[in-house]
């Protein structure tokens, strides 16, 4: 059966096709969108793919015309012969392997230009800032400082960072879209990836990614990125570089005795323990004026950078009296905390006994905007969930079910002893906030 043409439809089709692209073209700004050059490393990203877009529209042009053409032209017709036979055709054979090796070239080149520019060394004066991937939840160093934080990045603009990779357990893919870059994170190796935020950019939030699939919270492992300027950076360090300063703990003056805490009846706390909190309360190295706590501004985060703020509902597979959330008491959570099993996997620095590095340092947990790998905002209730719970709040976490009387859901056991109550985690909650 011999086909008729139709403009109509032709038509028809065109409308169609010009509809699509135009509600394609209607989508509002995206929040981690990789074309915004704030960094040198997106810059030049964002050229090379300009330049590969480029040619790749006039190849994409010349092969449809073609196309088109070729159908149009030789297209059946009622009074058509049988179409001549041919065998090869030596000049189109060589024009077309000729024309793409040339568009190759014209691609080639950028493209190695741009990956031997990101691919060099940082400069020698270049922030220094060890990234290490867990499941599921980031740990970030800064050795030049001796500061370790989780989950949350300050960076200055104006100053390249340089990023070592690398990971505890398995691959994770480390990835900043608004900065540029993505770097993988493999077992036994140091991978380096560097940027200099640009220095005119004001302070800002980005969100970031692990961009390789890691296990089953994979996509629950994020993590915040702050630029600054480098006098908030100046700030930042200098109180992350503090010991953890409790209020309830008051400093020893170096003549007197030092003073036991003081352990409620009841509590079955070890002389080890009264052995941490007199030393802890004895500490005569921490400095007598604390650094001002800085951080970025939380109204500046939720007018401009709503978008990094975690909206994750909370689970509903556990309970928890929410009329004891916010009444809590820091120092009685301080003594909980003490005699948890929490000290064998955290770190707080300036705390006896208590320098475990299997989960985040908390040294400063109470100046995060955020917990659990970058999965809920840090306020009391997200964080009392939390402890209560892990696994519930985030598939796959390794940190277990501290709350009594909960079915843990990886070993499917019941916590009793040594499970805390409602009132004891809300205790815990207000020590972990106090820490600033």
């Amino acid at each position: 059966m011999v086909g008729t043409f139709r403009p109509r439809r032709m038509a028809s089709v065109a409308l169609l096709g010009a509809l699509a692209l135009g509600l394609a073209a209607c989508g509002g700004e995206y929040p981690n969108s990789t074309f915004n050059p704030n960094s040198e490393y997106n810059a030049a990203i964002d050229a090379l793919w300009d330049k590969l877009l480029f040619w790749g529209t006039l190849v994409f042009i010349g092969v449809e015309a073609a196309l088109v053409y070729t159908i149009f032209k030789f297209r059946r017709r009622p009074d058509g012969g049988v179409p001549k036979q041919v065998h090869g055709n030596t000049a189109l054979e060589i024009t077309w392997t000729a024309i793409p090796a040339v568009i190759l070239i014209f691609i080639a080149i950028p493209t190695v230009r741009t990956i031997f520019k990101t691919q060099a060394k940082a400069t020698p004066e270049a922030l220094q800032v060890e990234v290490i991937g867990h499941q599921w939840w980031w740990e970030f160093r800064y050795p030049q400082y001796g500061i370790t934080t989780a989950n949350e990045l300050y960076l200055p603009n104006g100053r390249t960072v340089n990023f070592q990779l690398k990971t505890i357990d398995v691959l994770h893919s480390f990835w900043i879209p608004q900065m540029g870059g993505k770097r993988d994170l493999i077992s036994n190796r140091t991978n380096y990836l560097w940027f200099t935020p640009n220095k005119d950019l004001p302070s800002s939030a980005w969100n970031g990614f692990c961009a390789e699939f890691c296990g089953p919270s994979h996509a629950n492992m994020k993590f915040r990125v702050y630029t600054v300027t480098s006098d908030e950076f100046a700030q930042w360090t200098a109180h992350q570089k503090q010991p953890a300063i409790f209020p309830a703990v008051a400093l020893a003056p170096a003549t007197a005795a030092p003073a036991v805490a003081p352990v409620p009846s009841g509590t079955g706390s070890t002389p080890m323990l009264q052995v941490a909190a007199t030393s802890a309360m004895a500490d005569t190295t921490a400095p007598a004026a604390p650094v001002p706590v800085w951080v970025f501004p939380k109204d500046k985060l939720e007018k401009e950078f709503a978008y990094t703020i975690p909206q994750t509902p909370i689970t509903n597979q556990i309970s928890f009296d929410e009329a004891l959330i916010g009444t809590g008491d820091a120092e009685r959570g301080r003594q909980t905390y003490g005699k948890s099993s929490c000290i064998g996997c955290h770190a707080i620095a300036g705390t006896p006994f208590n320098m475990a590095a299997v989960g985040p340092n908390l040294t400063h947990v109470g100046s995060r905007y955020t917990i659990a790998g970058g999965l809920y905002p840090n306020d009391a209730k997200h964080l009392s969930y939390w402890i209560k719970s892990a696994p519930h709040m985030k598939p796959g976490s390794i940190m277990p079910s501290l709350g009594k009387g909960v079915t843990d859901p990886k070993t499917k056991m019941v916590v009793n002893v040594g499970g805390l109550t409602d009132a004891e985690v809300a205790d815990i909650v207000a020590y972990l906030q106090a820490l600033k």
